[in-house]
Parts: C-alpha cells; structure tokens; sequence
C-alpha cells in the first residue's frame, strides 16, 4: 500500500511540474545557427 501511495505523490509532483512548465512556457532565448560537430574518438592504438 505504501508504494502505492508513494507512486501516487510522485506521478502527481511530476504532473504538477509538467504543468507549470506549461502555464509559464519555455524560456526565452535563442540556439546557435552552427551545428555541434561531433566526432568518435579515435581507436586504441592508432
């Protein structure tokens, strides 16, 4: 019963946060125009 109860506050606190995100909308601001260029590292031994 407890993990019930405990799943319950937590699927409310995240439905709460989803929400006031929500109402007070995502932040202002801007993304940079280049895009991140990424490479794999390079093998052992090379």
């Amino acid at each position: 019963m407890r993990a019930l109860v405990a799943a319950a506050i937590g699927l409310a606190a995240a439905l709460a946060l989803v929400l006031a995100v929500t109402a007070f909308g995502a932040p202002e601001g801007k993304t940079s125009p280049k895009p991140l260029l990424t490479t794999a590292p390079a093998a052992p031994g090379k």
